[in-house]
């Protein structure tokens, strides 16, 4: 059957988004207020227009067709295009109980939260935040579907579809447990060192040059700039040992206490786990190239009044790691 969109009910289109956002006839019904049996028919109907099942029912929930997963993006920004020609929508961020859902790795949200957290109680204290791993594969097909506001991580060239922000930069530092005092260290002293590292994925995952791609998304994986330390200790005659390599961060101070362990992280969260645990920061023996933490967001929502304010707070929360503190 030919399709013509002069004869298209856009409530079709309606159900199409929700069962998309819900995986789930019952969760999308009660999206649309409409009856399950409602939204069955609908889907019906757009499936014998478009000539594809669009969606598959599995015991995880309805898995979107390739034909569904093509559709999706494009469907949801001309309904957001619409919403936004005929609601005019006013965005009034104390008087908002919106939901923003952000994507960032562990090191990221803990520097973060707690200023964010500050300024959401005074300015917007009935907004709701989402917080999902920005280690997930599927990222950049999250934020194609609207379900990801922003992404805050090391990205590596985005494709044209998504936009950029610079939030903060850092470099690395070698932390130990409180209780151990190492003086001056030295490239001899590091090659000794049973060192300590969070990746977030290695070659078997896919990563390339420590970075994962995925949907034309690349995203750092490896939080330590390993060249520079194997240019540095590339004359020792020891390699450096990475004896853990972690998919996350905030284990550290524990495995660091009473260990011969050191480990290398991003300065900021060194300063934020020195406030909280017995942690002793040194500085490397070289230098490591400066790495830059990023907002990362779709094309379709810029301009939009409140992810402009998500956007300003988020680099208000980040104000004082810009200025080194």
């Amino acid at each position: 059957m030919a399709v013509s969109f002069k004869t298209l009910d856009l409530n079709l289109l309606k159900v199409f988004d929700a069962v998309m956002e819900e995986r789930s006839v019952l969760r999308a019904s009660q999206r649309v207020a409409l009856s399950q049996s409602a939204v069955s028919h609908s889907l019906a109907r757009l499936r014998e227009m478009l000539e594809d099942d669009l969606f598959v029912r599995t015991a995880t929930g309805m898995q979107p067709t390739a034909r569904a997963l093509t559709m999706a993006p494009q469907v949801r920004e001309a309904l957001r295009s619409l919403e936004a020609a005929v609601e005019q929508p006013r965005f009034v961020p104390a008087a908002s109980t919106r939901q923003f859902t952000l994507a960032a790795n562990d090191f990221t949200t803990m520097v973060l939260a707690s200023p964010l957290l500050k300024i959401l109680g005074l300015e917007a204290p009935a907004i709701d935040l989402i917080i999902k791993p920005v280690t997930r594969i599927d990222l950049a097909e999250q934020i194609d579907l609207g379900r990801i506001d922003v992404a805050i991580g090391v990205f590596s060239d985005p494709p044209n579809r998504f936009r950029t922000s610079l939030l903060f930069e850092y470099d690395d530092v070698l932390i130990v447990g409180g209780k151990r005092k190492l003086g001056r260290i030295d490239n001899a002293a590091l090659a000794r060192m049973p060192l300590v590292v969070v990746s977030f994925g290695g070659e078997q995952e896919g990563a390339i040059g420590g970075f994962i791609s995925e949907r034309g998304l690349a995203r750092r994986s490896e939080m330590y700039d390993r060249a520079a330390l194997e240019r540095a200790l590339s004359e020792s005659d020891r390699p450096p040992r990475i004896a853990v390599s972690l998919p996350h961060f905030l284990a550290l101070p524990a495995l660091l206490a009473d260990s011969e362990l050191a480990a290398i992280v991003p300065r900021p969260l060194a300063r934020a786990f020195e406030r909280e645990h017995a942690i002793t920061t040194y500085e490397l023996p070289y230098a490591t190239t400066p790495v830059e933490v990023r907002l990362l967001w779709h094309e379709r929502i810029e301009g939009e009044p409140s992810h402009d304010w998500l956007h300003d707070i988020l680099r208000r929360a980040t104000a004082d790691l810009r200025r080194g503190r």
